[in-house]
């Protein structure tokens, strides 16, 4: 049995509005057997995580969030404060006190502009 792992995650820009207006949710994921029995993999990436959270934590408006079983252009994912196409987007490999932000861009938010400017040379 794989050790569990703990994740925050965070939604800002407006992509709160779908979690019950919740920013920050401290989560403990079960082991991935568990959840998706015919899984292939023993190890959580982001793409089982986004399932993960379309069952268990997305309360309105799916559209808004994924795109079928992909996070919805308009959405900005980092993970530990790094762009996840830096990562590997939905392929990478989660790991125990990962941070994973989901930014809806498409409301224009401070929260993005702030968070833009932490990478900015």
């Amino acid at each position: 049995m794989a050790e569990p792992i703990h994740l925050t995650l965070l939604f800002a820009g407006g992509a709160e509005l779908l979690f019950d207006r919740v920013k920050r949710r401290d989560v403990v994921l079960p082991d991935l057997k568990d959840y998706l029995p015919d899984c292939g993999s023993e190890k959580w990436t982001v793409r089982q995580l986004v399932l993960w959270i379309r069952e268990f934590l997305l309360k309105e408006r799916e559209a808004l969030f994924l795109q079928g079983d992909e996070v919805r252009p308009g959405i900005l994912v980092l993970i530990n404060d790094e762009d996840w196409e830096l990562c590997g987007t939905m392929d990478y490999e989660l790991q125990n006190k990962d941070s994973v932000m989901f930014i809806s861009t498409l409301h224009g938010s401070t929260s993005v502009t702030s968070r833009i400017e932490l990478y900015t040379p």
